[in-house]
């Protein structure tokens, strides 16, 4: 598949999780295409902690994940996705450590989506639970979540293709605009 076409199949699936355990193999393709992220500086400060097996999910989602996002307890693998402001670039008040992790794990999902994977970022959790549960130091933000798992209902492409159906997005002219922000792009 090529990227485009993976960015156009990526979609959240959090309802199609499979208990089916995943080789170490992928995961570690997985991580590798997330570490191969640009970040500001080539600072990469990106720290993964890849949480698996039936008993460290159910009790890491058990004791830290909220709402619906329990569902994720499911999953064999979960990916916590952590940095620490002061190992990327702050500019003007900006911490670019959130924006230099948003590539990583985008990177992440698409090789996910390639793989055959199914994801879905997951924000609300309890983050001293999760340091806790997990031994991560105080000074690191524990910043996104991820379960990894294969679809529980055939192929990735089965899987998704309801969500994809009812995917809506903006279109260019409600989101980009000519030479100012006054002037919409024509369509």
């Amino acid at each position: 598949m090529d990227t485009l076409t993976t960015i156009q199949k990526r979609c959240s699936l959090k309802d199609h999780l499979s208990s089916r355990e995943i080789p170490a193999g992928t995961i570690t393709t997985i991580i590798e295409a997330a570490i191969l992220a640009p970040s500001a500086r080539n600072s990469q400060p990106w720290r993964f902690v890849v949480v698996q097996g039936q008993e460290a999910v159910e009790n890491l989602v058990d004791h830290a994940f909220l709402g619906t996002n329990t569902i994720a307890r499911q999953a064999p693998v979960i990916i916590v996705v952590c940095a620490r402001a002061e190992d990327d670039v702050i500019v003007d008040g900006k911490e670019y450590y959130l924006f230099d992790l948003g590539l990583t794990v985008e990177n992440m999902l698409l090789a996910a989506t390639e793989l055959g994977l199914v994801t879905h970022l997951i924000l609300r959790f309890d983050e001293g639970m999760v340091k806790k549960i997990l031994n991560i130091p105080d000074e690191i933000r524990v910043v996104i979540t991820t379960p990894l798992a294969y679809p529980n209902d055939g192929s990735y492409d089965e899987a998704a293709r309801d969500r994809l159906s009812q995917r809506t997005r903006k279109s260019i002219a409600e989101v980009v605009y000519d030479q100012q922000w006054t002037e919409p792009v024509p369509v």
